[in-house]
């Protein structure tokens, strides 16, 4: 019952907390290395994403550990170029907000997924989080040294997310109330996009 009464207290600050939620504010602020770099530590969509496709690679195993967050990269970059392009994905917000679900879905279940089923949902919705990122990338050479940055911070939010399930296989409760907390959040962000 506890646990029920803390994610919903999670779940009601996630809907109270639209600014804080998005990491998308665009402006000139978005520039450098070093922002890139923190970028997807500051946006609680991106930081439990990024952390999710860790689990689910380890969960997934093998070269899975390195594949999945490998695809999840790959189909980010693509999105920022399609982004940098001033193309905008469809629904934009709710395909973030809809990744958090379905990562989330993915840890909470605490099972491996196939590697072609692991592999094609995190490239997914790895188009719409670099879309995002690349629809605010500065055209300058700033703007190279940023995505750089980012893609860094990304993947070493993956390699959180891989640590995190090795070293907590003996509490497997941890990590599915981990995967049902941020399948949460991302309910509350999909019902602010609404």
């Amino acid at each position: 019952m506890k646990m029920l009464a803390r994610l919903g207290t999670l779940l009601a600050l996630a809907v109270l907390t639209p600014s804080l939620a998005f990491a998308h504010s665009g402006g000139p602020h978005v520039h450098g290395f070093f922002a890139g770099l923190g970028h997807p530590l500051f946006g609680m969509d991106h930081l439990l994403a990024m952390i999710a496709v860790g689990i689910i690679g380890a969960r997934t195993g093998g070269r899975s550990i390195v594949l999945v967050p490998l695809f999840f990269v790959s189909a980010m970059v693509a999105g920022a170029l399609l982004g940098m392009a001033g193309i905008r994905l469809p629904s934009l917000e709710t395909g973030i907000a809809l990744s958090l679900v379905v990562f989330g879905a993915m840890v909470g279940l605490a099972r491996p997924w196939p590697l072609t089923s692991a592999a094609a949902l995190t490239a997914l919705f790895g188009l719409f989080h670099g879309n995002a990122h690349g629809l605010e990338i500065p055209e300058s050479a700033g703007g190279i040294a940023y995505a750089a940055g980012f893609m860094l911070g990304t993947s070493m939010l993956h390699a959180i997310g891989v640590l995190f399930a090795v070293k907590l296989t003996r509490w497997p409760t941890t990590v599915r109330t981990a995967g049902l907390a941020t399948s949460l959040v991302g309910m509350a962000l999909a019902a602010q996009s609404f």
